[in-house]
């Protein structure tokens, strides 16, 4: 596996978290929120990202696999859904990456089956090049290119997630 400089520091990466939270509070203002974390990857950021939203916040996660090593599926798995009541509130999916679309529109669909008052997504890096299904994104810490990366809850294999920066490797 080759190694390259870090994509996003630690520095750029939690800049950018606290102002996605800083927007998150003034849209949700007045709003019954739960938040959805999409495990494993999306931990780190999920769990940055909601000690930084100045609202009382109710958190739930799912667990949703498409990946099998690096490539990217249409048959999206739910290993574990949320517990939460959906109905009425205003959720909040937050994903590390969306690339294919699929996985979101997924938990889209999957959410908006539980008439919840609305539901937005908030992902830390969206790959726009890699998109085969169109989903609204709300809020998007960072656009990359076509590119395999990890660090920042994002692994391969599941390794790497611990790192604190978002990292290109080769696989």
């Amino acid at each position: 596996m080759n190694y390259s400089k870090p994509l996003f520091t630690e520095h750029e990466i939690k800049a950018r978290v606290k102002e996605i939270a800083e927007t998150i509070t003034k849209d949700y203002k007045g709003k019954d929120v739960l938040v959805v974390g999409v495990l494993k990857g999306a931990c780190v950021f999920l769990s940055d990202l909601i000690r930084l939203i100045d609202l009382p916040v109710t958190v739930d996660f799912v667990i949703a696999s498409s990946y099998v090593k690096s490539e990217s599926s249409r048959d999206i798995q739910i290993h574990y859904s949320m517990r939460e009541a959906v109905k009425n509130k205003a959720v909040l999916i937050v994903e590390d990456i969306v690339d294919t679309g699929f996985t979101a529109k997924h938990l889209i669909d999957l959410i908006a089956s539980k008439s919840p008052e609305s539901i937005k997504v908030c992902t830390l890096l969206n790959k726009k090049d890699r998109r085969r299904v169109e989903v609204p994104l709300d809020y998007v810490g960072f656009e990359i290119p076509d590119l395999f990366v990890v660090g920042y809850g994002m692994d391969y294999e599941n390794q790497f997630r611990n790192l604190p920066f978002v990292k290109v490797i080769e696989v």
